[in-house]
């Protein structure tokens, strides 16, 4: 995912953005209006205050009526006190209407990464999806508040004050807006400007954040190869492009300000000495001099806001793209129509001549290169199948196809007769039980991380799998048993013992199929032998699929599958295999004169 928009994206992109925008905030639209509301009688009575300060100069203090005077300062009075209100209920009620959309939007997108294949998350990296998820959504929270109905306040208000000063002395008016073609030049450079820096920073921080999540969860190996002096040095740079584009960004809005403050300053500059001269001739009142004076001041004001609305806008513009392009980006498998309903699985699987690829098809006619080549096999209900090979063979693909986690190029894969890609996924993941090399545990309790929330799962259910896998003798040794936290990962148990609570979490669901991939691979022998009394018992009428890499686990397997360089090479039982003097008998010779050499 190229987080730079082409030359074609830039051109045309803010309607097409906000308009995508603009529909999150259809749902609130009732409330959206009433904000508009209160914000253009905001906008009207500000524009009125220098009127009222016109007349009470001129039809009342020259002509000394001080009950007029009363009048409108109490008129004055309550103009102040309403237009307060109407800043509170503008200000709370656009803030909340922005955070339900904001609310909306990250869990479209939480949702949308939910449902991606595995190839996306090969090739995404986790740091730029949690900038997606957290600043790029975040930086649309202003303008989906406030921005919007305050950008509408401001035109408003600029077209109200312009109307109060054409009434009340249209050449005044004119000579004001004289300096307006200096203004616009300056917020069309400004604009061009910081759209572009906008989107440089952004991807800046996504850089950053991809370098910092994928060296922190990998600072193990950092320090173990001694690598801390040259990823320091990676990090600074990359910090440092970031600080450069914000830099650039600093240097344009310290142009830019004075530039404005320059110009509002020449109109007021211009109104006085017009002004000022009429008044000494007798042609102007002293109430329309000093109302204009206010006025210059009131007009110039939201057009200062614009461009820092505007600031912010381009802020949500280059958080808005990276966020429709990651949603317009999607690599989900696609659901079925009409999806084969089961409530359970006998258990019958059947790859039929898969051929399977991570890489993208080559489209000049150049051979892929083929992870599994041409794999048939199939497995009865009940049975269970051992896969085994060198690193690379192709054993996890065979799990990653099974369970729909990418999909095959040639080839079919068949569970009880119908094809994977005709069940809802999840129906089919919710019948295969998994448990993996590499577990992985949510910060949480023991509890949770068996469960994974599920609150139909009953207590005494995980108490008696965990007893069957004899899981429960540690867990029962732990400060709050069932109930202990675990911190990310579960970095406060062995790898046996994670291992161990894998096993709970796969068995408490009852799938009935149950793949195993070099589940025993990382304990310790005691827990293997521990693991394997209770498998015996928990794979009994189920199917069951194990990657093994220890082949003294997978002695009375049903079928053995030997792989090599995407192949099925052998397959038959332990004794079958041993007999061939193939490559199944080479592994296990190899493996019997390491565990020999180890005993020694």
């Amino acid at each position: 995912m190229d987080d730079k928009p082409t030359r074609d994206e830039t051109r045309g992109l803010d309607r097409r953005l906000l308009w995508r925008l603009a529909g999150y905030l259809w749902p609130y639209r009732g409330w959206v209006a009433l904000a508009f509301c209160t914000v253009m009688a905001e906008a009207f009575l500000g524009p009125l205050r220098p009127k009222l300060v016109q007349v009470a100069i001129d039809r009342h203090i020259v002509e000394g009526d001080w009950s007029g005077l009363q009048q409108i300062i109490l008129l004055l009075v309550g103009v102040l006190v309403v237009e307060a209100g109407l800043s509170f209920v503008n200000d709370y009620l656009t803030q909340w209407i922005g955070q339900r959309a904001i609310y909306d939007i990250r869990t479209k997108v939480y949702r949308h990464i939910q449902r991606q294949s595995l190839r996306f998350f090969d090739r995404t990296p986790v740091g730029r999806l949690i900038t997606r998820v957290t600043n790029d959504v975040e930086s649309l929270s202003d303008m989906l508040s406030a921005g919007v109905v305050r950008i509408l306040g401001d035109l408003f208000r600029i077209v109200f004050i312009a109307s109060f000063m054409f009434m009340l002395e249209w050449r005044l008016a004119l000579v004001t807006l004289a300096v307006m073609p200096l203004m616009m030049a300056a917020v069309a450079w400004f604009r061009r400007k910081v759209r572009e820096q906008y989107r440089e920073t952004r991807r800046q921080i996504a850089r950053l954040n991809a370098f910092l999540q994928e060296h922190i969860g990998g600072m193990k190996i950092v320090q173990l190869f001694n690598r801390e002096a040259e990823e320091l040095r990676r990090f600074r740079e990359i910090n440092d492009a970031h600080r450069q584009a914000q830099i650039k960004t600093v240097f344009y809005f310290a142009l830019f300000w004075p530039a404005v403050q320059l110009v509002s300053d020449t109109a007021l500059g211009l109104v006085l000495w017009v002004g000022g001269l009429r008044a000494l001739e007798g042609t102007l009142t002293l109430g329309v001099l000093i109302a204009f004076i206010q006025y210059v001041r009131q007009f110039f004001e939201p057009i200062r806001n614009l461009s820092d609305q505007y600031n912010m806008l381009q802020s949500a513009m280059a958080g808005a793209e990276r966020i429709f392009g990651l949603l317009d980006q999607d690599t989900a498998l696609p659901e079925p129509a009409h999806p084969v309903r089961v409530e359970r699985l006998r258990g019958h699987i059947e790859f039929r001549n898969v051929w399977f690829t991570y890489d993208e098809l080559p489209t000049d006619g150049q051979e892929p290169n083929w992870v599994l080549r041409d794999v048939s096999f199939t497995v009865e209900p009940g049975q269970h199948l051992a896969i085994v090979g060198a690193t690379g063979a192709g054993k996890t693909t065979i799990i990653n196809l099974l369970l729909c986690f990418y999909d095959v190029q040639r080839g079919q894969i068949l569970v009880d007769g119908h094809d994977v890609r005709d069940y809802a996924l999840r129906d089919l993941r919710r019948h295969i039980g998994l448990v993996l090399q590499d577990v992985f545990l949510f910060s949480g309790t023991v509890l949770d991380n068996i469960t994974l929330g599920d609150p139909s799962i009953p207590f005494e259910k995980v108490q008696e799998a965990a007893r069957l896998i004899g899981a429960d003798r540690f867990i029962e040794r732990l400060p709050n048993g069932y109930f202990q936290d675990v911190r990310e990962r579960g970095l406060t148990l062995s790898h046996g013992q994670r291992q161990l609570l894998s096993f709970v979490r796969a068995l408490v669901y009852d799938p009935e199929v149950l793949v195993l991939d070099e589940a025993t691979s990382s304990v310790d022998t005691e827990t293997e032998q521990l693991i394997q009394r209770a498998m015996e018992t928990l794979l009994r009428g189920r199917t069951a699929i194990i990657i093994a890499h220890r082949l003294s686990t997978i002695q009375h397997a049903d079928q053995i599958l030997v792989m090599h360089r995407g192949e099925i090479r052998e397959r038959g039982t332990h004794q079958e295999l041993l007999a061939r003097d193939g490559l199944y008998r080479k592994l296990y010779e190899l493996q019997f004169m390491e565990q020999a050499r180890s005993a020694a």
